[in-house]
């Protein structure tokens, strides 16, 4: 198996404000057949598996839809819908994860003002730009409708150099900052991160965390401010070292080295796990080699009994995939009846492009 179902979230953008209630919501459709007749596992295995996960806060929504089959990791969507004032904006980012490369990027801006529909569609594709600005009205008994388009598709030639998106929103028990740039070459970077991590028992000194995405790497830096108070919502891996600052190069503050940095909240119904370790070291047992990993999990009733569900995403350094993604791991529990559990894993090693290990199970008591 070439690829694996893609982060959560990093995954997960957002934007809003922090006195609206956040929600993070999803689903996991997975099918997996079996042809005995198959002599070669691999070729015997078919899978059909889609991961959609959004996180909604005040009146926007923000998903990530992951598609993998049999051939591999084959398709990564973002999407993004919400009103901002007398706007309302959906935004469509794909990408392919085999190269990995940019796909493309289409974001529609609609207002009304007086009776005036205006709107705005703006694409941006490998292979160039463009940009319809429409407006349409009724006056009496004449209906107006004005289409102007810039660009063809083909190149940048209306004079498009690069577009940068700063956005604040919350997240958990956090604010979170995030920038996304696209040039004519389409996705150059999106960065995610926080400010003011306090570090408890050090009230002068605050962190800032931010991660870094370009197309084939990831990265992670933490940035020291002297100005400490009590320590809330990150956990923070700290021991003494004499250098450091950017990843694999845990920050030193004099005598102090702080290696690691997790977080762990609640949304809604779901757990949302993010756990950096400079040491590496993270993953399940036989594959603790990741440095860094994300996981949502959830623990509910079902229509028959308890239902327990976890996907994480780890991250290896120097990966071959779309963002650095190295390792997942996705299990799910059942129980149908109060004597009858059924239970479902599945891990995949993206770099190495096979099924690791799948387990299907169940447990009978009487």
């Amino acid at each position: 198996m070439k690829r694996a179902l893609v982060l959560s979230l990093i995954c997960v953008l957002g934007l809003g404000f922090s006195s609206l209630a956040a929600s993070l919501t999803g689903y996991w459709d997975t099918d997996v057949s079996i042809d005995p007749q198959q002599a070669n596992f691999n070729a015997a295995i078919s899978l059909d598996s889609v991961l959609s996960v959004t996180y909604t806060v005040g009146d926007w929504a923000f998903t990530s839809l992951t598609t993998l089959d049999e051939t591999g990791w084959i398709g990564q969507e973002f999407d993004v819908a919400g009103v901002l004032g007398a706007f309302t904006i959906d935004s469509t980012l794909i990408f392919d994860p085999d190269v990995p490369s940019f796909t493309s990027w289409e974001t529609n801006a609609g207002v009304s003002i007086a009776g005036v529909s205006f709107g705005a569609d703006f694409t941006l594709s490998d292979t160039g730009t463009k940009l319809v600005l429409s407006g349409d009205g009724v006056a009496g008994d004449v209906t107006v409708g004005v289409d102007v388009t810039l660009g063809d598709g083909v190149d940048c030639d209306f004079d498009f150099n690069e577009v940068v998106i700063d956005l604040g929103f919350p997240f958990c028990c956090a604010d979170v900052w995030a920038e996304v740039a696209f040039n004519c070459s389409g996705f150059e970077y999106a960065n995610f991160g926080t400010k003011g991590i306090v570090i408890p028992l050090l009230p002068y000194l605050t962190l800032d965390a931010e991660v870094d995405f370009t197309m084939q790497t990831k990265s992670f830096s933490l940035t020291p401010h002297l100005d400490f108070g009590d320590f809330a919502c990150f956990d923070l891996d700290i021991s003494f070292a004499t250098s450091g600052g950017t990843y694999p190069t845990p920050l030193v503050i004099g005598d102090i080295s702080i290696s690691g940095i997790s977080l762990t909240c609640d949304i809604g119904a779901v757990t949302f796990t993010g756990v950096t370790d400079y040491a590496g070291g993270l993953g399940p047992e036989g594959f603790e080699n990741y440095w860094e990993y994300y996981s949502i999990s959830t623990n509910d009733d079902a229509c028959c009994g308890p239902f327990t569900f976890d996907l994480s995403i780890y991250f290896k350094d120097g990966g071959l995939k779309l963002f650095d993604v190295g390792l997942i791991d996705a299990n799910m529990s059942l129980q149908v009846a109060t004597q009858f559990t059924f239970n479902m894993g599945l891990m995949i090693d993206v770099n190495l492009g096979t099924f690791t290990q799948w387990t299907v199970g169940f447990l009978v008591e009487w």
